[in-house]
Parts: C-alpha cells; sequence; structure tokens
C-alpha cells in the first residue's frame, strides 16, 4: 500500500499527537517503537502512509489499540471522558522520530 493510495487530506487528519508517558517512552527506547493517538476511525494502512508522509521514515508495523474513557464524576454529576484510539508505529531498524525537529521545519 502506498500513501496515493489515501487523500493526503484525509492523512493529514489521521495523527492527532504523539503520546507521551513513561509507557511510551520505555516502548520507544526497547522496541524502537512510538506511540500515537489517533482518529478512531482510523485503520493500519492509513496510520503507516501518515506515518511515512509525514516524516519521511519507513514503518515496519502498526498495533492498535482501543482506548475507555474513564468515568469521572463532579459532585453528583457523572460525566464520562471519550473513547480514544493508539497506535503503535514499529519503524524500521535504524529509523527515528525526532518530535523536537520536527516541529521548528
Amino acid at each position: 500500500m502506498s500513501t496515493q493510495q489515501f487523500s493526503q487530506e484525509r492523512l493529514m487528519k489521521v495523527l492527532l499527537a504523539p503520546q507521551i508517558s513513561e509507557k511510551a517512552t520505555f516502548v520507544a527506547e526497547k522496541n524502537e517503537q512510538v506511540v500515537f493517538r489517533v482518529a478512531t476511525d482510523a485503520t493500519k494502512p492509513e496510520i503507516k502512509a501518515a506515518v511515512e508522509m509525514m516524516f519521511k521514515v519507513s514503518v515496519d508495523s502498526v498495533q492498535v489499540a482501543c482506548v475507555k474513557g474513564k468515568v469521572k464524576r463532579t459532585g453528583r454529576f457523572v460525566g464520562r471522558r471519550n473513547n480514544w484510539k493508539k497506535a503503535y508505529v514499529c519503524l524500521a531498524a535504524g529509523q527515528e522520530i525526532n518530535f523536537a525537529a520536527s516541529e521548528q521545519g
């Protein structure tokens, strides 16, 4: 599957943000993976194409996890956070994404 198969507009909307947490940092160091928060309707091929297009790296594989929103309450009012999706993107050997450099350019 190539980037040409998906519209560039759609690919720009697939990746929402890098997921920065202790677990994400540990996974990044150990397995050369990067964790992204993605659109809930995004598919693995779309995520792969979006990462390759935006960061100019080659992607080996993509694993996806759906995260259930937590139930939160303020006093007597009960609310619920939205469900969201995260993607573990495995980069090819020797590849890396530097978020600090990519924001400036």
